[in-house]
């Protein structure tokens, strides 16, 4: 079974993502969920982006790679949204990691170094202007495409950002289950 590093997004460490997290820890794997926003959570994607942005987004990422420090290497790192720049980051630059996977959102792993080669999930709808309108997601079937068949991008009809996060007004139960779905089968291969 894998370890998970989970990272949440910019509303903070809220109940989907713990939700989400024991979905994948009764499937048998490990999770840990370390909080980059020391117990703040927010309503509003802008009102997360903000205390995101005052406290540095470079404090953020460090907090994940801090967070990394108390894992195993041989690891999966995964993140919603905000969650996918300490992704990219530890993957790419910390020793071990057996997996990543990027939840609603992408950042080229060639903004901290060369990649490994391990597998990787990238997953967002298709509609979301935070994900197909930023260029997450042409970056992200460019990266796929330059992996040699390690990574995949899943897409999802739709304009909801955080659409895993059942604690949220944008969740949406068939697109979630199907991304769960896909993750638990990627992590029975890593």
């Amino acid at each position: 079974m894998a370890e998970v590093l989970l990272f949440h997004h910019a509303q903070g460490l809220t109940s989907g993502v713990l939700e989400f997290a024991q979905v994948v820890q009764q499937a048998g794997h490990t999770v840990h969920t370390p909080d980059l926003y020391e117990g703040k959570t927010f309503s509003g994607l802008d009102e997360g982006v903000n205390h995101a942005r005052s406290l540095g987004f470079d404090t953020v990422l460090e907090r994940g790679v801090q967070a990394a420090q108390a894992v195993p290497e041989n690891v999966v790192y995964a993140g919603f949204s905000l969650g996918v720049l300490p992704v990219a980051k530890l993957a790419t630059t910390r020793p071990g990691a057996v997996g990543a996977l990027f939840l609603s959102g992408f950042v080229p792993p060639s903004e901290f170094g060369t990649w490994p080669g391990i597998p990787a999930q990238i997953h967002g709808m298709n509609a979301d202007p935070e994900f197909a309108d930023s260029g997450d997601l042409a970056a992200a079937k460019s990266f796929a495409t330059d992996s040699q068949g390690r990574a995949e991008v899943f897409v999802y009809p739709g304009s909801a950002h955080l659409f895993a996060d059942a604690s949220l007004g944008e969740y949406d139960e068939s697109a979630a289950g199907l991304l769960t779905e896909r993750v638990l089968a990627f992590l029975t291969t890593v």
